[in-house]
């Protein structure tokens, strides 16, 4: 399935990475000399992806600046400034500038060091089904993470169907931060700010969550401490390819 729109999660005060965040939107901080952002938004133009909606609250203006100048992808603003929508209602404004195709959704603080061909994102379109999934994401071992806090998320089962990380559960995953979706799913969402995560379990409820394994190494900076891990994980992968 060919993906070509996509929302990214980057409205958020970054508050755990303060003091940088006093003056510079967390997706604009640099981890091995580039924004943030620009590794989610690089991940989603190789896959194919030509337009993206990204929210903006935190230093907007300095955000705004950045991403008129991303090249090669129509990027299209979902406007927080007058205040913050949380996961759940930042997507669906974020989903309301785009179309009704399946889309790509991503957090702005994290990505991978790709393995192999095709790249994580490709394989997840090529993954998708929507006419038995509601949402397909990418999860990984906690091995192979740097910046996570160490909390399972999910249980992947042997057919792909995932559902909440209990302990003793065999399989546990790490959600990876990235999804498709089917936009129709959040039709019936609340007015105003709320959690995605209610999502996730609804899906879980219906049967329609699915997870894929993906490759590589997953970074996640959610600190000013953790941006020297990412970038010595950066290098030894680098060095290692």
């Amino acid at each position: 399935m060919a993906i070509t729109e996509a929302m990214v999660l980057a409205a958020g005060l970054g508050t755990r990475m303060r003091p940088l965040t006093d003056t510079t939107p967390k997706p604009l901080i640099k981890v091995a000399g580039k924004p943030l952002i620009d590794y989610a938004l690089d991940h989603l133009k190789e896959a194919g992806v030509t337009r993206a909606a990204v929210n903006v609250h935190h230093h907007a203006d300095q955000m705004l600046t950045h991403l008129d100048n991303y090249p090669g992808m129509e990027i299209v603003i979902s406007d927080e400034r007058d205040g913050l929508l949380n996961s759940g209602g930042g997507l669906v404004k974020g989903l309301g500038c785009l179309g009704r195709d399946p889309v790509f959704v991503m957090n702005a603080d994290l990505f991978w060091i790709e393995e192999g061909t095709p790249s994580n994102l490709r394989r997840l379109a090529e993954f998708f089904d929507p006419a038995t999934m509601d949402m397909a994401m990418l999860c990984i071992d906690l091995d192979r993470t740097t910046g996570h806090n160490g909390k399972r998320d999910f249980s992947l089962g042997p057919d792909g169907t995932l559902r909440r990380y209990q302990e003793g559960d065999p399989s546990p995953v790490v959600y990876a931060g990235a999804i498709l979706m089917r936009p129709d799913v959040m039709d019936d969402s609340p007015d105003g700010a709320f959690n995605f995560n209610a999502y996730f379990d609804k899906a879980i409820g219906a049967g329609r969550l699915f997870g894929l394994m993906m490759t590589g190494h997953w970074i996640t900076v959610g600190t000013p401490e953790a941006i020297g891990d990412a970038e010595r994980r950066i290098a030894l992968e680098t060095s290692e390819a």
